[in-house]
């Protein structure tokens, strides 16, 4: 997944993309365990889009705080 594309989803969109990132990450890790991955370099592509959104989602409750924060002083 683009970062482009993360960056233009809303934050529960991300949410449910994160959910369905981390169930396929576990059916590729069982699939690995039982010999039947085709490819195990997608493994590694699910863990990197789920750091990315991980990421974004972090940044966005960062500025939200900063938001907040800056607007009661």
């Amino acid at each position: 997944m683009k970062l482009n594309k993360i960056k233009e989803m809303s934050s529960p969109e991300l949410e449910k993309e994160l959910g369905e990132l981390k169930t396929e990450l576990f059916k590729l890790k069982f699939s690995l365990a039982s010999h039947s991955l085709d490819n195990p370099m997608k493994i590694r592509d699910v863990k990197k889009d789920i750091a990315r959104i991980n990421t974004i989602l972090t940044e966005r409750k960062i500025a939200e705080k900063k938001g907040v924060n800056n607007g009661t002083n």
